[in-house]
């Protein structure tokens, strides 16, 4: 499983890298979309292995491609401006972004640790606060660290209230791009215009099921689960398992599967005294909102909604995997359609200035646990390649601290086809996939990354 308990590293430099040509300091207003999402900061990393001496980075010393992912990242937050700002408030106490070319702080470091020896299945043990920074300031940060054995990890962390997955995969390609000396595969746009709320409102009550303003958040439950606390893993699910849980399943999407089936985990972890759990999925609404409008596929920003439906504990344990599929389909079809979106930014509109957030994060009284799925099947392990040669492993990192568990699948950069998912949820749920027959959810290990 590796040794990286307790490794150390050495931070050998820090500076704040700005925008090469920055545009005039002006204030970008934050979506009603991106109002839905609390102050969160998200990580994101990439492992690469030391170059083979017959590759054309392998001249390159690691002090050269610092200097390069500095130079590269301040082209790159030419286009991508918002990542250089910070967030402020308006007069309404709402955040909104300060374009102001703050920058991004950035770390070069060093760790006595070999790739091999990373226990990656425990990111908290083996990235949080040593590969992946904590973000002091600002709305991302980096770092690159050269490891023992002449590898490297580049990782980052953002405020979650100015860009998704989606909008970060496009900054990640796009640095990536720019430090290979490449031209800018596609260019984002931040015409606010794209979500505006429409006139006259029509802000549909079917909302209040799915989110809540702040001043109705219920008071917390006591936990269901004496003792138990949420944990961080990282798996993999190989593609012959994906498809044997989609012919499970009259045919039902990957995700719609997975999820079924992660459901069904979830309702045999829980206690007798929780009658019913809940499961939901980020879905992403550019598809939707935009009709093959490119500008809607080039968004900057938050474009999310979380539906999500509730089965009773019993019922789930005894329904046939292909039964709760359907059932995931069934709300996830009301519900991730364009009039699905424009519907909630007009529900935002109408409840502001008050924040309001996804109600599928919050227990009410007779409520058992819940669970999302995100949105990380178009994570751009492969493309993300800064001169170093492909990354041999990557993934999301989101510790939230929230009661609700967080599951993110995405494409293994290993073997095509297979998933890299990571997990936050309670410790006796992640118990319970690793104990699953066939095994699904499998323990990343070393060899399977660095075969």
């Amino acid at each position: 499983m590796g040794r990286s308990k307790g490794y150390a590293v050495t931070v050998t430099e820090t500076a704040t890298v700005v925008a090469a040509s920055p545009p005039q300091e002006h204030r970008l207003p934050l979506s009603n979309l991106d109002l839905l999402l609390p102050p969160l900061d998200v990580g994101v990393f990439f492992c690469y292995k030391k170059p083979s001496a017959a590759t054309k980075c392998s001249i390159l010393s690691f002090n050269a491609m610092a200097s390069s992912f500095k130079a590269s990242l301040a082209q790159a937050l030419d286009t991508y401006y918002p990542f250089a700002a910070e967030v402020v408030t308006n007069s309404l106490g709402e955040p909104e972004l300060l374009c102001n070319n703050r920058g991004v702080d950035f770390v070069v470091a060093y760790a006595d640790v070999e790739l091999r020896e990373l226990r990656l299945w425990d990111p908290m043990e083996s990235v949080e606060g040593k590969l992946v920074p904590e973000k002091k300031a600002g709305v991302l940060c980096a770092q690159v660290t050269e490891l023992k054995c002449g590898g490297l990890v580049v990782a980052c962390v953002f405020d979650h209230r100015i860009a998704d997955a989606y909008s970060t995969n496009m900054f990640l390609v796009a640095w990536s791009e720019l430090a290979t000396s490449k031209p800018l595969s596609r260019l984002p746009t931040f015409r606010r215009s794209l979500v505006t709320p429409r006139w006259p409102l029509r802000p549909d009550a079917s909302f209040d099921r799915l989110y809540l303003p702040i001043s109705s958040i219920p008071p917390p439950p006591e936990p269901s689960l004496s003792g138990d606390e949420a944990i961080n893993r990282i798996y993999y699910i190989t593609a012959d398992d994906i498809r044997r849980l989609q012919s499970s399943t009259n045919k039902r999407t990957k995700t719609e599967a997975f999820t079924a089936y992660l459901w069904r985990a979830l309702a045999r972890a829980v206690p007798p005294e929780d009658a019913s759990c809940r499961m939901g999925i980020v879905v992403d609404g550019r598809a939707r909102l935009g009709g093959g409008a490119s500008d809607m596929d080039d968004y900057f920003g938050n474009v999310l909604s979380i539906p999500y439906g509730t089965l009773g504990v019993e019922d789930l344990r005894r329904m046939e995997l292909a039964e709760v599929a359907d059932a995931v389909h069934g709300w996830l079809r009301r519900d991730a359609t364009g009039e699905h979106f424009r519907g909630l930014v007009d529900w935002v509109e109408a409840h502001r200035p008050e924040p309001a957030v996804a109600k599928v994060y919050f227990r009410e009284k007779g409520e058992g646990p819940a669970c999302v799925i995100s949105s990380g099947r178009w994570f751009p392990v492969t493309e993300v390649e800064f001169g170093w040669g492909k990354a041999a492993f990557g993934s999301y990192h989101f510790p939230w601290g929230g009661s609700t568990g967080y599951v993110m699948p995405m494409p293994s950069a290993t073997a095509e086809g297979d998933w890299v998912v990571y997990v936050y949820v309670l410790k006796k749920v992640a118990e319970a996939l690793e104990a699953e027959q066939p095994p699904v959810f499998r323990v990343l290990t070393p060899d399977y990354y660095l075969p």
